[in-house]
């Protein structure tokens, strides 16, 4: 009797071109914000007051640490999608990633929508001191909310691939 593991089963089709775009794409949109943070905590001024860096962000402080710490987190999350277009590296199996993936599509959704309503209706956009500075934060933060779409766009893509090898 023959058993098919994981390290004889047939590899999945490779990753539509698209799909590959895509992944590189979500990496890609978290960069400008990382940097108007990493630029916050390095004391460049980036439409905040010292007061309000001080009072409200405690930079200087603390405040470094988790502003650059958000940097970094948000910048290795975002490099999660190329996991399931990679035809090399499976540190999981697609059983387990698939689902992963489909309940991280999901809660970028939420947390998107929850950001812009925060942008919109709270006072974070009273704290910058001028409509330049307001221009700039969004600029930078404005590719964020193209994550969901390409991430759930990727996620199909995977789910789709791996389902098809799974019925052959």
């Amino acid at each position: 009797m023959y058993v098919m593991t994981t390290a004889t089963a047939p590899l999945p089709a490779p990753a539509p071109v698209w799909a590959r775009r895509a992944a590189h794409a979500v990496a890609l949109c978290a960069v400008p914000s990382g940097l108007w943070r990493i630029a916050m905590a390095s004391g460049v001024h980036v439409g905040y007051s010292d007061q309000v860096l001080r009072d409200v962000f405690d930079i200087p402080g603390w405040g470094i640490a988790y502003v650059v710490g958000l940097s970094v987190l948000t910048e290795l999350a975002a490099l999660f999608p190329l996991l399931l277009v990679s035809d090399r590296w499976r540190p999981l199996p697609p059983r387990i990633l698939a689902p992963l993936a489909w309940t991280a599509s999901g809660v970028l959704v939420l947390v998107a929508v929850w950001q812009l309503v925060v942008a919109l209706t709270v006072e974070s956009r009273t704290y910058m001191s001028s409509g330049t500075a307001q221009t700039v934060w969004g600029i930078a933060f404005a590719p964020l909310f193209a994550i969901p779409a390409l991430m759930i766009t990727v996620t199909w893509s995977y789910a789709k691939r791996h389902r098809t090898r799974g019925q052959a």
